[in-house]
């Protein structure tokens, strides 16, 4: 087909592993595994404290406009996605696999993270959960398109990427606002909620497009109670947006492996990072689309993609140019077992914790004090967590999908 992934001479060969990659995906699942290492609950006890206030506002998601450090997990997940796509693809064609089965495997895998993402949600429920809205289901409702896109040229994918953003700006841009006196507590925003107002207005809280659509679509499903808004705001239609943010990972994994000078790889990226920062940032501040992570507007995916770009420039720089695998080992070993990290973060964190307290009894999380417990606590979760990864590393068992 038309654009199929190549091998280039001066990129990594197909069965190379980008080692940056994998260590960049490490830190992004370490960042959320540490549940911001409970840096919220420490600044509590801290009040007036300008240094814990900015670590409490990073490790947490914004209310809704605006940007800190959490907001780019997600992202860069997802951007990893389409980085890694190109030297799989690569791999798959070296070892012979026809594009039907490639495309097989491509629909398996979007129907096995849909169904993951459902089952990790449902954990405590008294009934199947049927949300889309967690990064896994989102993966997985882009993937198939991520996959046919890859075929295609970087034009194409590029052309397809802006036809995503300006189409879902446009249908958000004629949606109508909310009549005069609606009641915003009946979709639950509270009345101190900071509206956005004007023409921005059309990418509020639960009054838009997308909101509307799960009120139909998650109702669907049987459900314990009718679907009425989701609490954060979160919506299933992201993924058509977030689609672009994996396109826009994929043209980067096809840089990668062409034919540039790595150092002349690394200026592009920082280029294009930086290019993305000030578009995003122009298109919010203006007013014609506010950037929102939780609904993941088009300026949101452009100012974000800025912050992956300038993410895997600084790994791809410092592991595969510099040479620092061997600090980049502890993330490494994450990375190259990201879905096992996700699972056990979700199914098996209260147990870590309970048993740390079992076993070392009730006060084991305050050998640094009561004040910095929350943060031991987590400290002492990740590295049962790691360890787990690392006997996995060591025996080479690695969860894929």
């Amino acid at each position: 087909m038309n654009g199929a992934p190549t091998n280039a001479a001066s990129g990594p060969t197909p069965g190379q592993r980008l080692v940056s990659l994998d260590a960049y995906r490490g830190f992004v699942m370490l960042l959320m595994a540490s549940d911001g290492f409970n840096l919220s609950r420490v600044a509590q006890q801290h009040p007036g404290s300008h240094f814990w206030e900015f670590l409490s506002y990073q490790t947490e998601h914004v209310n809704w406009r605006g940007c800190s450090l959490w907001d780019l997990i997600q992202p860069s997940f997802m951007f990893m996605v389409g980085v890694a796509l190109p030297f799989s693809l690569a791999k798959r064609q070296a070892a012979g696999e026809s594009f039907g089965k490639q495309l097989l495997h491509a629909m398996w895998r979007s129907l096995l993270l849909i169904a993951l993402g459902i089952f990790l949600r449902s954990t405590h429920r008294p009934q199947t959960y049927f949300t889309f809205e967690d990064v896994l289901t989102q993966i997985g409702l882009g993937y198939t398109f991520l996959f046919l896109l890859a075929w295609k040229s970087w034009r194409v994918q590029l052309t397809a990427a802006v036809i995503i953003l300006v189409g879902y700006w446009a249908v958000f841009a004629l949606y109508p606002l909310p009549a005069s006196g609606f009641d915003y507590q009946q979709v639950g925003v509270l009345p101190d909620w900071p509206h956005l107002t004007g023409f921005a207005a059309h990418w509020d809280k639960n009054t838009n497009l997308a909101a509307a659509v799960d009120q139909w679509f998650l109702n669907l499903f049987p459900r314990e109670h009718p679907f009425v808004f989701n609490d954060g705001g979160y919506l299933t239609l992201n993924f058509v947006p977030s689609l672009a943010t994996m396109i826009f990972g994929l043209l980067a994994g096809q840089f990668l492996r062409g034919q540039l000078p790595p150092m002349l790889q690394v200026r592009r990226f920082v280029v294009i990072g930086i290019g993305c920062l000030i578009f995003g940032a122009l298109l919010d501040a203006t007013g014609i689309c506010p950037s929102v992570k939780r609904i993941w507007t088009p300026s949101w995916t452009i100012f974000s993609t800025g912050w992956t770009c300038l993410l895997l420039a600084a790994f791809y720089w410092l592991v595969d140019l510099k040479g620092w695998k061997r600090f980049a080992f502890p993330l490494v070993v994450v990375g190259m077992n990201s879905i096992a990290m996700y699972m056990m973060d979700h199914l098996w964190d209260n147990f870590i914790r309970h048993n740390w307290q079992i076993h070392f009894g009730p006060g084991v999380f305050n050998i640094f004090g009561a004040a910095y417990a929350p943060i031991t606590e987590m400290l002492l979760l990740l590295l049962v967590l790691w360890l787990i990864c690392y006997w996995m590393h060591r025996r080479k068992l690695f969860l894929k999908i």
